[in-house]
């Protein structure tokens, strides 16, 4: 059998790409796709949404014209196919590593990114912001916003829509529907969307009646937004079926075969051609390609390595190790809820992640999965503690940011008794910028009435949460980091800890370091190894950072004039600015050396890249300890 020479291999640019005849879009989806399947079997990255979008990326940048026009990608772990067209195939394998390149769109990394793409659904807010530019400035360009992976369901996505009903804009809203998210899409939009039905035979037809129309000089140009209503309103008498999107004055068109690309690329072609806002409804299968990822698109979504052949994960087996924290706080969550009736779980489209899916499958009228909406998970958190319940909302650190004035305004000036969990606290890892949970302590700790802590290892995580959900503590923050801790016999007995005390963990002279999370393993550590060079720093872990120890500083003020902080949060603003505030507060004359994220974005990489990096590895905060011994 003749082999096909490889076009993927001469595209190096979408240049390249509009030089083949569309006939030939077909194999170029083809080798795409194997090529991404066999680069994240050996360099693990999000596997099954790429997949799912290969046609639509070929099409896109075969009728756009990046990077003039803009292409806004959410979320942008759909956009692995866009990154190897637009100039980084040949450095595709270093993809979420450090030094290499990012795992999501970034402006920094290229021009073809038009807007980060981290969290989800902010693409048709930025892209409508852009559209609206062009129109200002007279430009004649296109912008088009890709949202998928259940991207809709969250709230910033509704507001885009409505403003985009308004403005003078030429928007494109691609809506590629794979009722998933990381686990399958919830909600009404999301049933809807599966219903949602429009004849394109209807669309020739509306818009040849207002092309004669105009010619005609029946209605003016101007005019347009009411014939989108009257036309509007005939289809839904016609279909007895009201099309949400063309209710906002958003022409709707689909839904179409998303893995048709020459169907696509005539699709583009025609839309391009049409003022106004619109939207064009794909259907897509996620891991589309690849039979496991078909068959289970939330197992695939970052499977790891993998064998390509046989779709075999590849895992180091690793014996008698710790619980990955998440599964620590999953299996506790259920363990409490068995006991406390009141208890119930909230997660924004995270129940795999953070592992709330044990509770989920024995109590499932006690587990809400809300979809991608952080603040309506705080805000739906909050009317289930003010009607008596005792809600578990667990965001991850770096979504929860979307959810902070919920926190203000619908939780802590109530006072209300609930528990937010921070799941992937501190540095993540290979996702990067986007996802690190750098801001948390900083941000959270000037809240009024506010509870925070961060347990050093898994006992304390299960102590705090049962002591969080006891009667009249008020509004309780957890946080805790991604991966795996310290203890392998964790399952410990479930006890109230006192609120806002801290322990010794060493005593010591000369230097005081305090820590406060998991991060005070590393530091134990590094005091371990310095004992046996004669240097015998005190090591105190705080616990929590709301509200401080206060009797625990004024014990360590008495006896150390130097101290050093150690957190895995920014150092603007966190636990070591709190003590320092403390003891200036105090007149205490005290030298604090503070240990944290520096104040810029943290890039990609290993965690352990990251942290020595930042100089929070076990060497750097070793020969901090030095400095300040050698001050004395």
């Amino acid at each position: 059998m003749e082999m096909k020479e490889s076009l993927l291999n001469n595209i190096e640019y979408p240049s390249d790409l509009k030089k083949l005849k569309v006939e030939q879009l077909p194999q170029v989806c083809e080798e795409l796709r194997a090529f991404i399947i066999d680069e994240l079997s050996h360099n693990p990255g999000h596997f099954a949404s790429s997949l799912g979008t290969v046609e639509i990326t070929v099409a896109l940048h075969y009728v756009f014209d990046m990077p003039s026009d803009n292409i806004v990608w959410d979320v942008g772990h759909q956009a692995y196919g866009h990154k190897i067209l637009t100039g980084r195939r040949k450095v595709f394998s270093t993809n979420r590593k450090f030094g290499g390149i990012s795992g999501f769109p970034n402006p920094k990394e290229s021009d073809y990114d038009s807007f980060i793409a981290g969290h989800a659904s902010n693409s048709i807010s930025a892209s409508l912001g852009m559209a609206v530019a062009s129109k200002l400035e007279h430009k004649d360009n296109h912008t088009v916003a890709i949202i998928g992976d259940g991207a809709m369901t969250g709230g910033l996505a509704f507001e885009g829509l409505n403003n985009a009903s308004i403005c003078d804009n030429n928007l494109l809203i691609i809506l590629n529907d794979n009722h998933m998210a990381i686990d399958p899409a919830v909600g009404g939009v999301s049933d809807y969307l599966l219903k949602l039905t429009s004849s394109p035979r209807y669309n020739r037809i509306r818009e040849g009646l207002y092309n004669r129309a105009v010619n005609a000089g029946i209605i003016g140009d101007d005019k347009k937004g009411k014939f989108t209503r009257l036309t509007n309103s005939v289809k839904s008498l016609l279909s007895s079926q009201q099309n949400m999107f063309e209710g906002l004055n958003i022409r709707y068109f689909g839904p179409s075969d998303g893995h048709n690309v020459v169907e696509l690329v005539s699709l583009l072609e025609d839309l391009k051609r049409i003022k106004g806002p619109k939207l064009l409804h794909l259907i897509t299968k996620k891991g589309k390609g690849f039979k496991p990822a078909e068959e289970a698109a939330t197992e695939w979504h970052a499977p790891g390595k993998f064998d390509v052949e046989t779709g075999e994960k590849i895992k180091v087996i690793q014996t008698d190790q710790p619980p990955l924290f998440q599964d620590v706080f999953g299996h506790t969550l259920l363990e409490l809820a068995r006991e406390n009736d009141k208890i119930v779980g909230v997660t924004p489209a995270m129940p795999t992640g953070c592992s709330m899916t044990f509770m989920m499958h024995e109590m499932p009228n006690r587990t809400f999965d809300v979809g991608i909406a952080e603040g309506h998970a705080v805000t739906f958190s909050a009317g289930l503690a003010k009607a008596g319940m005792m809600p578990f909302c667990n965001i991850y650190s770096s979504f929860m940011q979307r959810g902070y004035d919920n926190v203000i305004h619908d939780v802590a000036i109530q006072n209300l008794n609930m528990v937010i969990c921070l799941d992937r606290a501190g540095l993540v890892g290979a996702d990067g910028a986007t996802h690190h949970g750098a801001f948390d302590i900083a941000a959270f700790r000037v809240v009024p009435n506010l509870t925070i802590a961060s347990p050093i290892n898994e006992s304390q995580l299960r102590k705090l949460m049962y002591t969080a959900q006891l009667p009249d503590k008020g509004p309780f923050m957890i946080r805790y980091p991604r991966g795996k801790g310290e203890q392998k016999d964790w399952h410990c007995p479930l006890e109230e800890m006192p609120v806002g005390k801290g322990e010794m963990l060493t005593d010591g002279d000369g230097v005081a370091v305090l820590t406060v999370g998991p991060i005070g393993n590393t530091v134990a550590k590094a005091i371990c190894e310095l004992q046996e060079e004669g240097i015998h720093a005190a090591h105190y872990n705080m616990i929590f950072v709301k509200p401080l120890d206060e009797d625990l500083l004024r014990e360590v003020g008495k006896k150390f004039r130097r101290i050093i902080t150690v957190e895995d949060g920014v150092k603007n603003g966190g636990m070591g600015s709190a003590v320092t505030e403390f003891f200036n507060d105090n007149d205490t004359p005290i030298i604090v050396k503070r240990l944290g994220l520096p104040d810029k974005f943290v890039e990609h990489g290993t965690p352990e890249e990251l942290y020595k990096l930042c100089g929070l590895d076990k060497d750097s905060i070793k020969q901090e300890i030095k400095n300040q011994y050698n001050k004395i």
